[in-house]
């Protein structure tokens, strides 16, 4: 809470949690906040190629109020949210030797009515490789391109979700950016939360996905391999080869034993 600040005062935290949501009442002065996720082994520099890169990704509640959002990175401020923010989520990314911070300022309030600077944060490690997020600071090219062979065999081993199924429907929203792919799913391969539930035919689960509207995605025929991660709590697609394409790709990789892990094919 602001009110335990005094005026012009800033207070210094950390963010080392993989996720979570900072809340201030009554902002007053400032909050810095330093990036400092904990990153797990596998994120760390292959030997021969460029560091991966730290993602971080952050999305106000529909009542942000009282303050300005301000990412830090070498010693200038980038406006990330305004006061009183649409709730899109912003990204950005930086290398891990690199020092970056958020830099919360309450704004001048001419009473001391309750308002709250809150929002939800991400923060990952080596999040650029597959892209399926809702931000042209990722990389507009790579969101919308269909994965090779590579990409795929990857996606069935380290995606949050990997679904097999058919569209039933897409759907537009101009304002988020945001297209909505409702999928009925026949087999649930992997999910890690409960993002597809029975509420279809008998026995078919559905469930939502999301992707950037500039992708075009449309409904069509056929049996999907859906795969992606979760992202604030929604799923959003990284690749999704029909699915006998997915079979002759993985049975490919099987007879030369390049496929990085086991998955079951019909």
């Amino acid at each position: 809470s602001g009110l335990s600040q005094e005026a012009g005062s800033v207070e210094q935290l950390s963010l080392h949690c993989a996720e979570g949501s900072l809340e201030w009442l009554y902002p007053t002065g400032a909050l810095r906040l330093r990036l400092a996720p904990r990153l797990p082994p596998t994120s760390a520099a292959v030997k021969g190629r460029s560091p991966p890169h730290v993602t971080a990704c952050i999305k106000p509640t529909g009542t942000f109020r009282g303050a300005q959002l301000y990412l830090e990175r070498e010693g200038g401020l980038e406006l990330l949210l305004p006061e009183a923010p649409r709730p899109h989520a912003r990204c950005f990314s930086w290398l891990p030797q690199e020092k970056v911070a958020l830099f919360l300022q309450a704004t001048p309030q001419p009473d001391i009515s309750r308002r709250i600077a809150a929002f939800r944060y991400e923060l990952r490690g080596d999040w650029l490789a597959r892209p399926a997020l809702p931000t042209a600071s990722l990389g507009a090219e790579g969101a919308c391109r269909p994965c090779n062979d590579t990409e795929i065999l990857m996606a069935i081993c380290t995606s949050d979700f990997v679904i097999r199924g058919s569209i039933r429907s897409v759907s537009n929203d101009a304002e988020l950016q945001e297209s909505i792919i409702g999928v009925s799913a026949t087999r649930i391969h992997r999910q890690k939360f409960p993002l597809f539930q029975a509420g279809g035919r008998p026995g078919r689960p559905v469930g939502s996905i999301r992707t950037p509207l500039r992708c075009g995605v449309r409904p069509g025929p056929g049996t999907f391999l859906f795969t992606g991660w979760l992202h604030f709590g929604e799923a959003w697609l990284s690749c999704a080869p029909r699915y006998r394409d997915f079979q002759r790709i993985y049975r490919g990789a099987q007879r030369t034993r390049q496929n990085p892990c086991e998955f079951p094919v019909d």
